[in-house]
C-alpha cells in the first residue's frame, strides 16, 4: 500500500525532513521510499520509530497530521512533487497551498515564549 508520509532523518534530535509516498509492508514492520528500506525499532528508539536497514540510520516516519506541525523542533519540510497536490487538498484541505513545495514549521517544541 502506498501512502503519504512525514519521513524525518534523526541525525541527532532534528534533520532533513520530506513528504512522500511510502510503501508500507502489509504489517508496517518496513517501509519502502525512494529506493531504500526502513524495519521498525518496534519502540526501542529514541525520538525514531525506524531505522534505514542498510545504513542503520534513525528516522521518524508517521502519518501527516491534518493540521501540520510535523516537526518536533523548527525546521523546513520538503513535499515531493508526486505527493504535493495530494498532501495539500486531501490530508491538510488547503487546495490554495497546493502549487507549495516547502514548508517552514516552527515544531511542537519551537517557537513558544518562555511563561512570565
Amino acid at each position: 500500500m502506498l501512502r503519504i508520509m512525514y519521513i524525518e532523518a534523526k541525525s541527532g534530535l532534528s534533520g532533513e525532513a520530506r513528504i512522500g509516498r511510502v510503501k508500507v509492508s502489509a504489517r508496517g514492520k518496513s517501509l519502502s521510499y525512494q529506493g531504500r528500506r526502513f524495519s521498525t525499532l518496534d519502540g526501542g528508539g529514541f525520538k525514531a520509530n525506524y531505522y534505514d536497514a542498510e545504513t542503520g540510520a534513525y528516522y521518524w516516519i508517521s502519518g501527516c497530521k491534518k493540521r501540520g506541525g510535523d516537526r518536533l523542533y523548527p525546521g523546513v519540510i520538503h513535499i515531493d512533487e508526486d505527493a504535493r497536490e495530494e498532501y495539500w487538498v486531501k490530508i491538510r484541505n488547503m487546495p490554495e497551498n497546493k502549487e507549495q513545495s516547502i514548508i517552514k514549521c516552527r515544531g511542537k517544541y519551537g517557537g513558544k515564549q518562555g511563561r512570565k
